[in-house]
């Protein structure tokens, strides 16, 4: 398994919606832990899943070509974008 720099820099989305779960989750617990432990390396990795949790993207994943988002998930998203643009049309 190689790790490919160039792939790092392109900004795709390559967390599914089971994997966003679990990393929104993990990261709110470890703030919240973090928080009353003091611990800056918990507050931090906990800050890393929350931020990767909200923008869809694990710099990680795509240095090593890894992706969980499924063709559902991008679907779905589609879908939201377009039923956001109606509506706003709408107004």
């Amino acid at each position: 398994m190689s790790f490919d720099y160039k792939r790092l820099v392109k900004f795709e989305h390559n967390i599914g919606a089971k994997d966003k779960k679990v990393r929104l989750v993990s990261g709110v617990v470890l703030l919240v832990a973090s928080l009353f432990t003091a611990s800056i390396l918990m507050l931090v990795v906990g800050l890393v899943l929350v931020g990767t949790s909200y923008f869809g993207w694990c710099p990680a994943y795509s240095g090593f070509n890894k992706n969980t988002l499924c063709a559902a998930d991008v679907v779905n998203e589609v879908v939201e974008k377009v039923e956001e643009a109606v509506e706003t049309e709408k107004e």
